[in-house]
């Protein structure tokens, strides 16, 4: 037969049996779901193909095949890659290299996602030394096939090269560098489950350094060194074979490599593993909140062993003077490091597991815990029960926590990661590693709640003043700002029961508070806080600021300057600690604004429109003087306006508009003026023109082709028929070119409003893939205000490409005036405000049709 036939037919009969052979692998984890027997299978069939095929290559016999990386080690994911090194003895001839050559393309012929190197002994060590990824990968070579004797010499070679402190060094080095990726966090919404800090990934380190060390190779024998008890070298294989199911589970949903758990496949692979949603409308729990959970509990003890194990190795390979100074009777520092004084302190001083974060936070000189303590701790954590809880010593101790100047949020996220925290707060415990599918909150319950708090702390903290400058100043004269940290603490406690959260967390923390004698007096601030953390944000971006009777409502609930203080301070705190997305100047300004106009009217000066209209007036004319305009410059304009310009713009905003037009009035040409938005984020466009029924539709319209976002918009009439109307945008990349953009904005939307041309068709936005992970049914509520007088509208969907202007030729079709527009996008989700008027709004058939098809432009 020829040699081309002959190796067509190699070439078929090893691929067909590499996929009959895959098959039955896959068929029996899909009927067993054992991971094990799945990653041997599969390396145990590529371990078969691969001998196969080196016979056939006549290769010297001076050359090894040798499995490196995870195939070395034994295991084979479904779609990870086969790690091969082609071992030489000396440097290959023309004659080696083209069978090499053929050998390399047979096996990608066959379908296998190789990575190979092919080295000599020397180009291995040379390599090694150079690469701690390529020193890593051979410590766990294994031979395939080839020569033994080859293979022995690089072992040897390589143990005898191998220092195992340089190796600890790195290796721990890259691991904080992956981390750091991965924002330190286990808890990610969609988290790697091999990268991820508490993954895979961190459970082949303690591996690798423990092999390199010669201490272990596996994690029985890790604990019949002693590095680990048997209960922990069982939980850290429990929880491998939990991330290596979920990995091989990963693979196979995908079709590909993917060891992402991102939203897309959740529930997939949810009920791949048996799980399934309980409950039914806002008590409902979906099966991939039920495998995300698991996944973070799962997370989080790795990361605890880890810390550990990895504190033990290194005192095994640094050993240094044991240099103890007692702190108590129970407590000593051990090299900086704080440690106990004996193995069952825990066991006979229970109370000593709260005061060893007290005493962290006092003596912030302490860089953490010994691997001892934090171990003794980590298993003496049951014995948090209701009368440890109980106990008024404990009490006091863990309020001594909340109210230490330094170290809070350390202590918390350390009593968190240890599970001391959700131990005394059961109720916190309930939602450790809960997701939220709100399309806003990137953390689960937990995590943004220890967010929160930590938002809060750095308030008080002159180092961070520069951030939030009034925050700090309203926390520096805030009396006991522990109290904060009670309401930070409880704010979404109750999140994942079903109904409403504030509500329910107002019970928990009434309780809290009791069991920790707070008087009546900081016992109702916390309440308060909880009861109405999210009054605040609604307030500021959902009503009219302008409007007295909405400010005299939320004085009326706030009732005193200090919870004033408390709920804005936590209202910050919580927006940002939703998502690094979330916050913007634009809901700063709004909730800073309706914070000083709130404390006004506490302090006795009632909200008077015509008193606020007056002071806007005088300091905008102040402003007006340092342009060295004419003294009467602003009358023309000004009896144009009616009060509710005034009372919707800030002074400074009328400053700027009356000096842009003063000049420029009845213009028969639009006036588009562009500048940088005095909140320090985003441009503020003007634009002044006469009136027309499709005006704001048309500017969408633009701003939506130029991917623009706008945040606020104020629509005003003149009394003469023009618009004035005011738009705050914002864009990815403005800041980069803003005189640019400035200039290209007054151009081009004067031109496109003065060209009248008809209206683009609305596109169909894609939604992301988070909006299609999480649809959100939309909603659109039309009511009349208070007085009677206006309509508000209220729009929610998922955010997407332009939904505004889709929104906005509905308005235009109805021929709907826009008062005010705040847009308000929460992540993925948008809720928008319309403050609207029409005549078509007094006709109840008519706004049926309306709100039908508003709903109608806000699906995709």
């Amino acid at each position: 037969m020829p040699a081309a036939s002959m190796k067509k037919q190699l070439r078929e009969e090893l691929k067909g049996r590499l996929k009959a052979e895959r098959q039955l692998v896959i068929a029996a984890f899909t009927a067993d779901g054992k991971p094990e027997k799945l990653l041997r299978g599969l390396r145990h069939s590529v371990d078969g193909v691969l001998e196969r095929a080196w016979q056939e290559a006549f290769l010297p016999a001076d050359t090894a095949l040798v499995g490196v990386g995870g195939y070395g080690r034994g295991e084979l994911f479904p779609h990870s890659d086969v790690d091969l090194l082609i071992l030489l003895g000396r440097p290959p001839d023309a004659a080696t290299q083209s069978q090499l050559e053929e050998l390399v393309q047979l096996l990608w012929d066959l379908g296998l996602e190789i990575g190979h190197s092919i080295r000599t002994v020397d180009e291995c060590m040379s390599e090694s030394a150079a690469d701690i990824t390529v020193q890593t990968s051979l410590l766990e070579a294994r031979l395939v096939c080839g020569d033994a004797e080859l293979f022995a010499h690089l072992q040897e070679r390589y143990q005898a090269a191998l220092d195992p402190r340089a190796f600890f060094r790195a290796k721990t080095a890259e691991m904080r560098q992956r981390h750091a990726k991965y924002e330190d966090t286990a808890f990610s919404l969609e988290p790697n489950c091999k990268e991820s800090p508490g993954g895979l990934r961190d459970l082949q380190v303690i591996l690798w350094v423990a092999k390199a060390a010669g201490l272990a190779s596996s994690w029985r024998t890790l604990a019949t060194g002693g590095l680990i008890t048997q209960t922990e070298a069982r939980q850290l294989m429990e929880k491998e074979r939990a991330f290596k199911d979920i990995r091989v589970r990963l693979h196979l949903h995908a079709g590909r490599r993917e060891d992402r758990l991102v939203f897309d496949v959740q529930a997939a692979i949810a009920e791949s593993v048996g799980l399934q949603a309980s409950g039914s409308g806002p008590n409902m729990r979906r099966a991939s909140e039920y495998l995300m959970q698991r996944y973070y509990w799962a997370a989080k003890t790795v990361t605890q062993l880890n810390t550990i194990l990895l504190q033990n190795i290194e005192a095994r390979l640094f050993a240094q003077p044991c240099e103890a100074a007692p702190i108590n009777a129970r407590f000593n520092d051990v090299n900086g490091l704080i440690d106990i004084g004996a193995d069952d302190i825990f066991e006979r001083f229970p109370s000593a597991m709260l005061e060893i974060f007290v005493l962290m936070t006092e003596r912030p000189e302490l860089k953490g815990m010994t691997a001892r303590a934090t171990r003794a701790l980590w298993h003496e954590r049951f014995k948090i029960d209701t009368a440890f809880r109980q106990d008024p010593v404990n009490r006091a101790l863990f309020l001594r926590i909340l109210q230490a100047p330094v170290g809070v949020i350390h202590a918390l996220r350390r009593m968190n990661d240890l599970s001391v925290l959700g131990r005394y707060l059961p109720n916190f415990r309930r939602i450790v590693g809960l997701m939220q599918h709100d399309l806003f909150h990137v953390y689960t319950v937990d995590q943004h709640i220890l967010m929160v708090v930590r938002n809060m702390r750095r308030f008080s903290m002159p180092e961070h003043a520069h951030e939030y400058p009034f925050c700090s100043q309203l926390m520096a004269n805030f009396a006991q700002p522990w109290l904060l940290y009670v309401g930070a603490l409880f704010h979404d406690i109750a999140k994942g029961r079903g109904g409403d959260h504030s509500k329910l967390g107002t019970a928990d923390a009434a309780q809290f508070c009791h069991d920790h004698g707070l008087d009546a007096e900081d016992t109702e601030l916390v309440v308060f806080m909880v009861e109405n953390h999210l009054t605040m944000s609604h307030v500021a971006q959902k009503q009219d600021l302008s409007d007295p009777d909405v400010i005299e409502a939320f004085a009326k609930l706030v009732k005193d300057e200090r919870h004033l203080t408390a709920l804005y301070l936590l209202t910050v705190a919580d927006i940002r600690g939703t998502s690094p997305k979330v916050w913007n100047a634009w809901k700063g300004k709004l909730l800073e604004d309706l914070y000083r106009v709130t404390l006004r009217v506490l302090g006795g000066e009632p909200h008077s429109a015509d008193r606020e209209l007056k002071n806007r007036q005088q300091e905008a004319l102040a402003t007006l003087r340092l342009y060295g305009l004419p003294a009467d410059a602003h009358e023309a304009l000004w009896r144009q306006l009616d009060v509710a310009y005034f009372l919707r713009h800030d002074a400074s905003d009328i400053a700027w508009q009356t000096r842009s037009l003063y000049d420029r009035l009845g213009s028969d040409k639009p006036v588009v003026k562009c500048r940088l938005a005095p909140i320090g984020e985003g441009l503020q466009v003007a634009v002044y023109i006469a009136d027309q029924p499709d005006l704001f539709a048309r500017i969408c319209s633009y701003f939506d082709r130029k991917n623009f976002s706008i945040l606020d918009a104020k629509i005003h009439t003149t009394k003469n028929g023009y618009a004035l109307d005011t738009f705050l945008v914002t864009e990815q990349n403005f800041a980069k070119s803003y005189r640019d953009i400035i200039s290209l904005i007054e151009h081009e939307l004067g031109q496109l409003l003065q060209s009248q041309a008809p209206l683009p068709p609305p596109g169909q936005g894609r939604l992301s893939r988070l909006s299609r992970s999480f649809p959100i049914q939309p909603t659109v509520d039309l009511r009349p205000d208070e007085r009677g007088q206006y309509y508000l509208l209220t729009v929610a969907a998922n955010d997407r490409t332009g939904l505004l202007y889709s929104i906005a030729n509905v308005l235009t079709k109805y021929r709907i005036n826009l008062h005010t527009a705040k847009i308000m996008t929460l992540g993925e989700r948008v809720e928008d405000v319309f403050l609207v008027d029409g005549a078509v709004l007094n006709n109840t058939r008519k706004q049926i049709l309306l709100e039908t098809d508003l709903l109608e432009a806000l699906k995709v």
